[in-house]
């Protein structure tokens, strides 16, 4: 159970801390075009992001993929810039019409599951089976996720549903945000 703990804590660090500044802007950017009414479509859309996240690692921890670092701490903060570029674009804040998302999502947390993969593999002991680790990681990461979620939830009823913010004005200042601190990211980050 130690091992189950632990793994589950790192998860859970992955994305409730400052180091995880990326991962938080991407949930943040993700989530922006939600309400908190639409709390079921965002829980399904962070776990198509965890989904994506833990395939990388598992294939990364096998060796069946293998991406330059450099590259992946690069294009982890394009996928901020570029989520956030499309709630810029989102006219209709229909369900239908975000269907999009889930794809975003899962596709995006491959590249996501890359930034981990190198950190996950040296915990992980050679002869040691990565399924009840990667599972307790992505427990704690859903649960991080969660967090956020709710925050920006919370917040968003706050001030679109009770203040009568108009929707569209959050949807961009929220994705605003992530993507001014995300282009600095980009910036540093490129690969030389």
């Amino acid at each position: 159970m130690n091992d189950v703990a632990f793994y589950f804590e790192t998860g859970w660090h992955h994305i409730i801390s400052w180091s995880a500044l990326d991962h938080i802007l991407f949930i943040i950017a993700l989530s922006a075009i939600y309400l908190a009414q639409n709390w079921k479509q965002v829980l399904v859309l962070v776990t198509a992001f965890t989904v994506g996240h833990s395939l990388t690692l598992a294939l990364s921890v096998y060796d069946i993929i293998r991406i330059n670092e450099k590259w992946v701490e690069f294009l982890i903060p394009c996928t901020i810039v570029a989520t956030g570029v499309f709630n810029f674009m989102v006219n209709n804040f229909k369900p239908r019409s975000l269907r999009i998302n889930y794809f975003l999502a899962l596709f995006f947390g491959l590249i996501h599951g890359m930034g981990f993969a190198n950190t996950i593999r040296f915990m992980l002991a050679k002869d040691q089976h990565i399924a009840l680790p990667l599972v307790s990681f992505n427990i704690g990461l859903e649960a991080g996720q969660i967090i956020v979620v709710a925050f920006i939830l919370s917040i968003s009823f706050l001030l679109v549903n009770k203040l009568k913010l108009n929707r569209k004005w959050w949807v961009w200042a929220l994705s605003g945000i992530a993507m001014l601190i995300a282009l600095n990211m980009v910036i540093d980050r490129w690969p030389h």
